[in-house]
């Protein structure tokens, strides 16, 4: 079993079509059926069900994929770390961040470590806080610029500032003119909710408790582009972090008063695992970007 076959397999898996797979791959039809049905031989199973050129994954062959995925990637990682090595200051990471922190602070982040280290690429990826944190266990991603999603012992999550929350409220509501409130004001109106796997649930729950209200949960969500469109659409009242997504003509944004309302925002990362050279460079130089307050927010 060679790498070349594995590498094979995973194009025709995700095409699910040998010609199609063949072009990516800059070789011939045959030469790729020849690999594949050698690969099925050595492993004793077939990996696909055929249909003239379609092919399909079965159950071994969604099996093999994902750990074929797995182990390609670390190969990947592999030599992206030797590269890297030979010099630190030119290699590449990639970082999973939320929507609303790229209009925001990540900008700033860049800039600075940009100017420092300006031969360092820098792979951005923009997701909600759940697909985040899944390319993060699949090493899609070195580094995620998230709030805390709660305990899991696969992450080390380390906090760099407190972003304020705000309430969202439809524009009609009675609150729609008012600059602030506070938070026991909206005892009964219908809720707007993180997911309870988020950690913005647990927050915001702490929140209620210490204004002596019981959240009348009418939706949950787990992003806040979403949340903040059932709040323009007159479904209910939310918490979220800033968001300028949506027309002021459809939804107010309201400062909570009592309590305070922040949720904190860190860098997560693998445990157990190697950063590359330059991730660890990035993650190290933001930590101290913050500890040492050198940016706007702060």
């Amino acid at each position: 079993m060679e790498w070349q076959q594995l590498e094979y397999f995973r194009v025709v898996a995700k095409t699910e079509h040998f010609r199609k797979a063949a072009e990516l791959l800059s070789i011939s039809q045959p030469a790729l059926s020849r690999s594949i049905t050698k690969l099925e031989e050595e492993l004793g199973v077939s990996l696909f069900d055929r249909t003239g050129r379609s092919v399909q994954l079965n159950k071994f062959g969604r099996i093999f994929l994902h750990r074929v995925e797995n182990g390609l990637n670390e190969i990947a990682l592999g030599v992206q770390e030797i590269n890297q090595l030979k010099d630190p200051y030119t290699g590449t990471l990639s970082l999973a961040f939320l929507p609303n922190l790229g209009t925001s602070i990540l900008p700033e982040i860049i800039g600075h470590f940009n100017k420092e280290y300006p031969h360092v690429e820098i792979q951005l990826y923009q997701n909600k806080i759940l697909d985040s944190v899944d390319q993060l266990l699949k090493r899609e991603v070195d580094l995620c610029l998230i709030s805390r999603v709660g305990d899991n012992p696969a992450i080390t999550w380390h906090p760099l500032f407190e972003e304020e929350l705000f309430l969202y409220v439809p524009a009609t509501h009675r609150f729609a003119n008012r600059t602030s409130v506070a938070l026991h004001e909206i005892a009964g109106d219908p809720f707007i909710a993180f997911k309870k796997e988020l950690g913005m649930r647990e927050i915001i729950n702490h929140f209620c408790e210490k204004a002596g209200i019981s959240p009348v949960i009418r939706f949950e969500g787990e992003d806040v582009p979403t949340m903040a469109g059932l709040v323009s659409a007159g479904l209910g009242v939310t918490i979220i972090p800033p968001f300028h997504g949506i027309s002021s003509d459809k939804i107010k944004q309201i400062q909570i008063i009592e309590p305070d309302c922040y949720r904190g925002i860190g860098l997560a990362w693998l445990n157990g695992g190697t950063l590359s050279p330059s991730a660890d460079l990035f993650r190290n130089y933001v930590i101290e970007l913050f500890d040492n307050k050198k940016v706007s927010i702060l």
